[in-house]
């Protein structure tokens, strides 16, 4: 089994928290407690090299933020190109980077080697307590099933608490059906700039924790509200697998209708609120979501003042939330135009006009 190599776990839980940030849609609840069983899925039909979905503008004038919208997983065996995106990133001025939240502690090389066990020892429930003794019965009973499925008899993973569990079984889960979480557009993306000298705007919100050592002694013995997270996971992994081959797939190909039409549960709001929501972090940083969204929609703001052709990365959901970024871009007055179905323009000639 792929195990990760975690020696600050602060790092960690916020690594949650930012995937949570830059796509957080609130998952449908249900009523029902019956749930459907797991199923086993035929192969994924993408491979190959395919062209990814249109690119989304918003003007302002005869400024343009050219926007490509990212789905999560996509397909493990896939190699992204994408013509439009290579024509249009080359005759911009910038590139603003997608939204995130980094966590660090100024440690050096050496502090951070000596407060590693500290921190693999967060990882576990307090006083020793196990998976079986902090979560329902129920939700541990479809626990075993899903681990026994996806990550075979791990017994380390037992007393992790529920939150770092739940990321485990997700990315051995979606590993397994031929799916990866992240590495297939972002690297083209960087490639392309740097191969063109396109200065970059980065939106990460960097929080430095200033005491460290005592982060990691509070962690040690909090309590995370993390079961929601926990029970999401599960969920979305006995329910959803074959509707994010899908959504993998109709990414790959540029099929926008199929994307939209798509059911969506996501674990990661659930996430999300368990990592930024703990008394260590909320203790010494406010309101992070908040900061991400004011970061990136102040740096698409700028862009479109002072540039002729910009370019950025979004999750798509932020693309199609009608309480997204885009539509909060949208609703301050700036032109929003969705992608036209491949085949259906040539490559837009307005990206190329360099001021």
């Amino acid at each position: 089994m792929r195990r990760r190599n975690v020696s600050w776990l602060l790092g960690m839980l916020v690594s949650v928290a930012a995937v949570g940030i830059a796509s957080a849609q609130s998952a449908p609840s249900s009523s029902d407690d019956t749930l459907p069983p797991i199923r086993d899925l035929a192969p994924l039909v993408v491979s190959g090299i395919q062209p990814g979905p249109g690119l989304w503008k918003v003007r302002k004038g005869d400024h343009t933020l050219w926007v490509l919208g990212t789905v999560s997983p996509l397909p493990r065996s896939m190699e992204w190109e994408s013509r439009e995106v290579e024509l249009v990133l080359s005759n911009s001025q910038e590139l603003i980077e997608p939204p995130g939240v980094h966590i660090d502690a100024d440690l050096g090389f050496f502090g951070k080697l000596a407060l590693a066990p500290k921190a693999f020892g967060a990882r576990k429930n307090p006083d020793g307590q196990t998976l079986q003794d902090v979560v329902p019965p129920d939700m541990y009973a479809r626990w075993l099933v899903l681990k026994g499925k996806y990550m075979g008899s791990d017994r380390g993973v037992e007393t992790y608490r529920p939150i770092l569990a739940a990321m485990e079984l997700y990315e051995e889960a979606i590993e397994d059906v031929g799916l990866k979480q992240g590495g297939v557009v972002w690297p083209v993306v960087e490639k392309i700039a740097k191969r063109h000298k396109v200065p970059r705007t980065e939106t990460t919100v960097k929080v430095m924790i200033e005491d460290p050592k005592v982060a990691l002694k509070e962690l040690r013995s909090a309590r995370l509200e993390d079961l929601d997270c926990f029970a999401k996971t599960l969920q979305r992994l006995e329910s959803d697998l074959g509707t994010m081959r899908e959504r993998a797939n109709a990414w790959a190909v540029g099929d926008l209708a199929s994307l939209k039409a798509l059911p969506y549960t996501d674990q990661n709001e659930a996430c999300l609120h368990a990592a930024a929501q703990s008394d260590v972090l909320r203790k010494r940083t406010s309101d992070i979501e908040a900061q991400v969204a004011t970061r990136w929609l102040g740096a698409a703001e700028a862009a479109l003042t002072k540039n002729t052709n910009t370019f950025a990365v979004l999750p798509m959901r932020e693309l199609l939330r009608p309480d997204g970024f885009v539509a909060r871009l949208k609703a301050k007055g700036y032109a929003v135009e969705e992608p036209q179905p491949p085949g259906a323009q040539d490559v837009p000639a307005a990206a190329t006009q360099t001021p």
